[in-house]
């Protein structure tokens, strides 16, 4: 097969959460486990950090794994799902895994997806697995795909567990309320391995600390060690200053990824590095701190607060539920513009509705979908959004919708591109 037939295989083949949702999620680890036994067990033979929590788990991922490859450990990524590529979910030191590899990967495996019929995402985790233990990696940062609990990366047993926070997202599958979404994620917390706990709220933390005394590990409250005392947003750059809460030392950090919701998860990348470092990982100060600032460069991370043109200002978000529309909100009310053009596209298992009511009334809406089966049409979204008086036109795609926001724009004017990663995806920077 070529690399093209591949990918279709696999994404007609295999149900994909990304396309048809819940279907395709699989609530136990028996496929992993098979799938993954049948390969010799390749999660056990590199080192690694479990990474979950509702939002910000990617931007951690990604700002963890800059720091670790600027302090000269081969590093590999994995996270989900990808937005262009299907080959970035698996990275090492900030480079795709290469094409040959998954065509010989899925070649190899065909006779087990037809005995085992696993998922999608089961598959594409033990690619990762297999690539990370072939390139003789010293750490990979896997990044929760949904949960924690069951889902199929938590066949690792990590140096390090990360749960940077707990919110309204996939409460179909994860639970109603916060404790049942806490008590998933809380599933990755193992037997005597540290975690690092982001934000809390009183619902989750009493979930984390029972866990964590369960299984003997070492819990470590990121909001106890640091905590941000001063921040800039200037010009599309964030600078952060943190406070060690015990020596009260103040140190400047500069990130390249400028969404001010990374304030919060710079407190919890900081105390996972110093966990590693208690155990003996050499990152020093100014790797830290290179890393950080590069982290998109390093890691070739998208989507996050992304300026992608100006005159006028485009910007991708994947912020896509209720706490990633709060960001949004956030942002915006920091960021200059003389009009703002919201380009928005949702999936139907969302809470659209309090997505919706997040979103500024003075913006003009062009009301889009992404080319999945799971995609919210689009003259449902403009309708729910009327309600809130968010009013626009429809639009058959995210690039028509985009050709026309450009049509209408002044060059001082802002394009904000959101409301689901497979609708930011499918923006085509040609047309810029």
């Amino acid at each position: 097969m070529t690399y093209a037939e591949t990918l279709e295989y696999l994404y007609q083949a295999l149900p994909m959460f990304s396309r048809i949702g819940s279907a395709a999620y699989k609530k136990d680890l028996d496929n992993t486990i098979k799938i993954c036994e049948a390969l010799g067990n390749p999660q056990q033979k590199f080192k690694s950090i479990h990474i979950a929590g509702t939002n910000g788990k990617g931007s951690t991922s990604h700002m963890l794994a800059s720091v670790l490859q600027t302090a000269g450990y081969t590093t590999g990524l994995y996270t989900s799902p990808h937005l262009k590529d299907f080959r970035e979910r698996i990275k090492v030191n900030g480079v795709m895994c290469h094409e040959d590899f998954v065509i010989s990967f899925v070649e190899k495996v065909k006779p087990l997806i037809e005995q085992v019929q696993p998922s999608f995402f089961e598959i594409t985790v033990a690619m990762a697995f297999t690539f990370f233990a072939e390139q003789n990696i010293d750490v990979a940062v896997i990044e929760v795909g949904l949960g924690g609990r069951l889902d199929s990366t938590n066949i690792i047993t990590p140096e390090l567990s990360v749960i940077t926070n707990i919110g309204w997202d996939h409460t179909n599958l994860l639970g109603n309320t916060l404790e049942k979404i806490a008590f998933e994620k809380a599933g990755i917390i193992k037997q005597n391995i540290p975690v690092v706990i982001g934000e809390t709220l009183p619902e989750t933390k009493p979930v984390f600390e029972n866990k964590a005394k369960l299984e003997n590990a070492p819990i470590i409250f990121s909001s106890n060690e640091r905590y941000v005392a001063d921040w800039q947003y200037m010009h599309h750059q964030l600078s952060v200053t943190v406070v060690n809460n015990h020596t009260d030392e103040h140190k400047i950090y500069a990130l390249d990824l400028p969404g001010i919701y990374q304030k919060r998860n710079i407190v919890t990348v900081l105390e996972a590095i110093h966990q590693l470092q208690k155990m003996g990982w050499h990152i020093s100060e100014d790797q830290i701190k290179h890393g950080l600032a590069h982290a998109k460069k390093v890691t070739g991370l998208h989507g996050r607060w992304e300026v992608i043109h100006s005159n006028p200002t485009v910007i991708l978000d994947v912020g896509h539920n209720e706490d990633g529309a709060k960001q949004i909100a956030e942002q915006l009310e920091l960021t200059d513009y003389h009009d703002l053009h919201i380009i928005i596209g949702m999936v139907k298992d969302k809470a659209v509705d309090k997505v919706l009511s997040l979103l500024p009334e003075t913006a003009t809406y062009y009301f889009t979908k992404a080319q999945i089966p799971r995609a919210l049409d689009e003259q449902i979204l403009k309708e729910q959004a009327a309600v809130l008086k968010l009013y626009g036109n429809t639009y058959k795609d995210v690039n028509t919708a985009l050709q026309q926001a450009l049509q209408h724009s002044h060059k001082d004017d802002l394009i904000l591109i959101c409301g689901s990663v497979f609708l930011v995806g499918e923006v085509d920077t040609a047309l810029l």
